[in-house]
């Protein structure tokens, strides 16, 4: 009886040089050990030494949190204020009076987009209450300006740019009571609105 011919050139073992194990020749046999990466201690490959592999074997650091542009939302917040002094006055002069609700949405507004941009950083915060008052009060002389200007049948600009001083005036003997709640409702709609854009 003749002996079976082993093949010529055997194929060769991926590790070890071991026999395939189920027909598979990149089965591991056992007893075999797996090659270690470099700087791999022995009896775990996987295990990195201190200052090899790699990142060092310093754990993972996540990426900074992005900050917010306080200077564009400083801007931002102008932006707003004037829009909303604009729209506050044109209201008022229209009805010829003044309405609470225009005053707290112009604080809102303001204090909104500021803090949407900025987050909840003081200086947004501040720069925001600070440009609603602002804007309530120039959209109250606004509205003065409007009435005054149909009034007088004049040109709004005449009224408002021309004699600004004796606007001034003007607003400061018809203030009132209202008036400077009015004033107040807005930088404290701000603070809210600066707290709903982050909530």
């Amino acid at each position: 009886m003749s002996q079976p011919v082993q093949p010529p050139n055997p194929p060769q073992q991926p590790y070890g040089g071991g026999q395939p194990t189920d027909g598979n020749p990149y089965a591991q046999q056992p007893g075999t050990p797996y090659p270690a990466h470099p700087g791999a201690p022995a009896g775990n490959p996987f295990a990195e030494q201190q200052g090899g592999g790699f990142g060092g074997g310093a754990p993972f650091q996540p990426a900074p949190a992005a900050r917010h542009n306080i200077g564009l939302a400083v801007l931002a917040a102008l932006g707003a204020a004037i829009v909303a002094a604009i729209l506050y006055g044109v209201i008022a002069g229209s009805i010829e009076r003044e309405i609470g609700y225009a005053a707290v949405g112009v604080g809102f507004l303001v204090g909104f987009v500021g803090s949407k941009v900025g987050g909840q950083n003081p200086a947004v915060i501040g720069a925001g209450v600070l440009f609603s008052l602002v804007a309530v009060f120039f959209g109250q002389l606004i509205g003065m300006s409007m009435i005054l200007a149909d009034a007088l049948h004049v040109g709004f600009s005449e009224v408002f740019f021309d004699h600004f001083g004796d606007l001034m005036d003007l607003w400061k003997e018809q203030a009132g009571f209202m008036t400077y709640l009015f004033l107040l409702l807005g930088p404290v709609a701000a603070f809210g609105g600066a707290k709903k854009a982050v909530g």
